[in-house]
């Protein structure tokens, strides 16, 4: 069957109200397309995000215990002498020519059982202090008391020395 209607009626249907019904179509759908949208891919985005940081703070610790061990075998090695890569300043001066070059590792200074410092790093708030680098340290030294800090202290002056440390504790004993 032919369409009853006459040519210009069907022409105006297609021309003009099929574009206004296709308009006002689209903008009642539209947020609605809109928020099922960003629903899908806001939680696509937020796993995403979850993942990069938590693949990229991974790599950052491999990557430093990586460093560490590579430092740590030049000085057994004795490519660098006693290196602590974290301390501002070299760990001793260096020895005149005349003097016999240092030993490939330092040996552990002797740890008084006096009140000057704990006998060993089991008396101390950080477990395993002894095998951590400076860096490893400083990051735990913001949550000791007082006290806890200031046995720190008194062992690495007694101990090793390291500058990097006992400036952090300074600055958290000072602040």
């Amino acid at each position: 069957m032919a369409d009853p209607r006459n040519p210009v009626d069907q022409l105006l249907d297609l021309l003009f109200y099929a574009p206004v019904g296709l308009a006002v179509t689209a903008a009642e759908e539209l947020p609605k397309l809109i928020e099922l949208g960003r629903q899908r891919l806001e939680s696509q985005v937020t796993t995403a995000r979850f993942v990069g940081k938590f693949a990229v703070g991974q790599s950052q610790k491999d990557l430093e215990k990586l460093a560490a061990q590579f430092v740590e075998t030049l000085v057994g090695l004795g490519i660098i002498p006693g290196h602590d890569p974290t301390a501002s300043a070299p760990a001793s001066p260096p020895a005149p020519p005349s003097a016999p070059p240092p030993p490939p590792e330092r040996p552990a200074r002797p740890k008084p059982a006096s009140a000057a410092g704990p006998a060993d790093d089991g008396d101390l708030a950080i477990p395993g202090y002894g095998a951590l680098s400076a860096s490893q340290v400083v990051q735990r030294l913001a949550g000791l008391s007082p006290s806890q800090l200031e046995a720190v202290r008194r062992y690495e002056a007694a101990g090793r020395g390291r500058k990097t440390i006992l400036s952090r504790i300074a600055q958290l004993q000072a602040g």
